[in-house]
């Protein structure tokens, strides 16, 4: 019959903690790099405050309209502009939805024309968004 330890050799009495070094790495890496793709989806931006923010769900189709401090108009977290707007709110249906976030910084002029805008085109529906005032 065959011996499985010899005599010689001395049994493992610690475990080795390399190998499990290792995987907690690779789970930290992937953890990191997943994280910064989440956050990358949102424009940076200081929302105006409001007693009465909450958060609600919108089921119907909706277009995301960012307007930044220095006026620049992000459409569904791309860069555009008023024409570009237009064009993507043409294939939208007329229950759509335009949640728009601005920069408390923005003129309000700025916010006026990104609305009327989408009036013309015939959506009347809106969501301002806010964070809670603290």
């Amino acid at each position: 019959m065959m011996k499985l330890i010899d005599d010689d050799d001395k049994e493992i009495s610690e475990i080795n903690m390399t190998p499990f070094v290792d995987i907690i790495l690779v789970v930290l890496i992937i953890f990191l790099a997943t994280a910064t793709f989440i956050v990358e989806g949102k424009i940076p931006l200081n929302l105006p405050k409001a007693e009465t923010s909450q958060s609600k769900e919108i089921k119907q189709k909706k277009v995301v309209v960012t307007i930044k401090k220095d006026g620049s108009i992000y459409i569904d977290d791309q860069k555009g502009s008023i024409d570009i707007l237009k064009k993507k709110i043409k294939k939208l249906p007329k229950e759509a939805v335009v949640i728009l976030r601005a920069d408390k910084d923005v003129p309000f002029q700025k916010v006026i024309t990104v609305i009327d805008t989408c009036r013309s085109e015939g959506l009347e529906r809106y969501s301002i968004e806010t964070s809670k005032l603290e």
